[in-house]
């Protein structure tokens, strides 16, 4: 019984950390599963940075 994931994040944002993050160009010529491990760390830490920045900036007066 095979499940899909869901992502959490969307493509347009996956695509915008991979540029911003460098390894943009592995992802169009291999695909998600051609990135190292670290990059996809970073990049989920890069958006949980966006996210707090987001809701701080959301719970000023």
């Amino acid at each position: 019984m095979s499940r899909k994931r869901r992502s959490v994040m969307s493509e347009t944002l996956k695509y915008e950390l991979a540029k911003d993050l460098g390894f943009y160009d592995t992802v169009q010529k291999e695909g998600w599963g051609g990135i190292k491990a670290k990059d996809a760390g970073n990049m989920v830490k890069r958006a949980i940075q966006l996210a707090e920045q987001a809701a701080s900036r959301n719970q000023q007066p």
